[in-house]
Formats: structure tokens, sequence, C-alpha cells
């Protein structure tokens, strides 16, 4: 099963976004967001939610609960 953190990053890959794209709708910096993605900083709720909403896939997907 996939962490998280990278079906997060496949994600935002799929669709040629860089980390500093993804930073700003989530309202933080592209190092914080790094840190999310490379595993050393838990990404808070709110962000996940944000990010299920923009690329419209389930939590359950993002959380490696489900295959979407």
């Amino acid at each position: 099963m996939k962490e998280y953190q990278d079906i997060l990053k496949e994600l935002r890959e799929d669709r040629d976004l860089k980390q500093s794209d993804i930073a700003e709708i989530l309202g933080t910096t592209q190092q914080v967001y790094s840190r999310y993605e490379n595993k050393v900083n838990e990404i808070p709720v709110r962000h996940i939610i944000t990010l299920c909403r923009f690329y419209n896939v389930s939590a359950d997907y993002v959380l490696g609960l489900k295959e979407e």
C-alpha cells in the first residue's frame, strides 16, 4: 500500500505542477510542502481536504485506503 505522501506527489506530478504551485493553493511555502512530500512533517487534515477538492479525488484514495 502506498503512503499518502507518495500519492500526493504522484497527483502533483501527473498534472505537471511544482511543489510551489501546490504550496500556493495551500497558503504555505514550497519548503513546508516539500516536508510533507518527503515525510518529514505530517500534513494537516485541512490541507488534505483542500487537495482532495483540488484533485477531485476522495480522502480514502489520498490516504491509500482505496484505489480510484
